[in-house]
């Protein structure tokens, strides 16, 4: 079998634009009953190692997690995965991020397993379980909590101007005025990177057309960013970009330093639109913020569109892969099991996560954040569709070239048309 796998990773290493060296993560040799589990090292995995120990006690294998720095993950996974030294489990986001293993042959199909195990099937939400499907067959098992997009605002700015959160597109457009009247900024954007940008044009694209136009992208028709609720969502942009719905200084606003959630905080924006971890954040920076003056929306419903307001973008879990030459297939199947186990799912909700499984809502209230920990597993569970960030869904030779196309198109640089004919024009 260890040969059977060199001689795999030399085919496919080309493939996957690696240089076929070993890495040494030292697990998953036939005969020695490791499984060598991959996770992005951050404070979550505690998780994750207590579902190494439950697992360890009733196998045969003993199952031990390496933790890879999250900046190098995925260029680590990469390496190893070209080097014929591949984990036997690993850590992914879905989409894109494993498309080029699957196309290689590098990947178990899992359809089998839940076939035969219609039980663990089923205790994922469906909608999350999508993103870890690949040409119709499932690759990836939900195995860390959800993060959809979320429209978090000020409410003291609120009640201070006497509005209410948009419920519809013409509630947004009329706040903007309502605003910045009051020479407040109404949306906080971190435009210093793309990705908080690209949450606009994910949920206008999909509030527009529907789930249907980035599936078509996502399929790999770069035609489909010809769809008429495309260039509409541009325009949308722009327009909101010039009526000053973000302000003047968006460009120089970073979210990784956390300017952006004090802005909001501070009460020098009204809203922010953000990944579900903004709750979190602000938990930290400013924890009597979080708990008495923040509140959060869906995001609103555009008259008119064919998608369905209650369609949701974001992340909608991370997901465990298995290498399809481990040696230690079985033990690594039934090491995802654990994912859907009540003592994973409560360690999940008891460390600050929302899980993906559908018999959480009576746990919630272990949260360290109830109220809002039941309004995203809601938000989420009622999802007819649930969108990976574009970024993720997308192979990354095409993605980082749309992640400037859309900074290009928030600074100006471009006209929704120039975008459409860039963003289609990638390969």
């Amino acid at each position: 079998m260890a040969a059977m796998r060199a001689a795999r990773a030399i085919a496919v290493a080309t493939a996957l634009g690696v240089v076929a060296t070993a890495c040494g993560s030292g697990g998953g040799a036939a005969g020695d009953e490791t499984l060598d589990v991959w996770m992005y090292q951050d404070s979550l995995v505690v998780v994750q190692q207590g579902a190494v120990e439950r697992f360890n006690e009733g196998s045969g294998a003993q199952a031990v997690i390496t933790e890879v720095p999250g900046d190098s993950y995925q260029d680590k996974l990469r390496t190893s995965m070209g080097s014929g030294d591949q984990p036997d489990v690993f850590f992914n986001w879905g989409g894109g991020s494993i498309r080029s293993y699957v196309e290689a042959d590098m990947l178990l199909p899992l359809d089998d397993m839940m076939e035969a195990d219609p039980e663990f099937q089923e205790s994922f939400i469906p909608s999350v379980m999508e993103a870890g499907r690949i040409d119709g067959v499932q690759y990836g098992v939900p195995m860390r909590g959800t993060q959809p997009v979320i429209l978090f605002y000020n409410e003291e700015l609120f009640e201070q101007v006497g509005a209410e959160p948009p419920e519809t597109w013409e509630d947004v457009l009329a706040l903007v005025e309502t605003f910045t009247q009051e020479d407040i900024t109404p949306f906080v954007l971190a435009g210093a990177t793309a990705w908080t940008e690209q949450m606009w044009l994910q949920y206008l694209v999909d509030r527009n057309g529907g789930a249907e136009v980035f599936q078509r992208i996502q399929s790999g028709d770069p035609e489909g960013w010809r769809d008429p609720a495309v260039l509409e969502s541009a325009q949308m942009v722009r327009d909101l970009v010039d009526s000053g719905a973000f302000g003047d200084n968006y460009g120089s606003v970073s979210y990784t330093e956390g300017a952006a959630s004090a802005l909001l905080a501070q009460g020098e924006g009204a809203m922010h639109l953000m990944g579900s971890w903004e709750y979190s954040t602000l938990l930290d920076q400013a924890p009597e913020f979080a708990e008495d003056g923040l509140g959060y929306v869906a995001f609103p419903a555009i008259s008119g569109g064919e998608g369905d307001p209650a369609n949701v973008v974001g992340n909608p879990a991370n997901y465990f892969s298995v290498s399809a030459d481990s040696p230690v297939e079985d033990a690594a199947v039934d090491f995802l099991k654990q994912t859907s186990s009540d003592a994973y799912v409560r360690d999940m909700i008891e460390n600050g996560e929302v899980p993906t499984t559908t018999n959480a809502a009576d746990l919630l209230d272990l949260s360290p954040s109830p109220d809002f920990a039941t309004f995203q597993y809601e938000m989420v569970q009622n999802a007819p569709h649930f969108q990976l960030s574009w970024d993720q869904a997308l192979p990354p030779s095409v993605s980082e070239g749309m992640l400037t196309e859309i900074q290009k198109l928030f600074n100006g640089q471009s006209t929704p048309e120039q975008f459409v004919d860039a963003m289609a024009g990638l390969q």
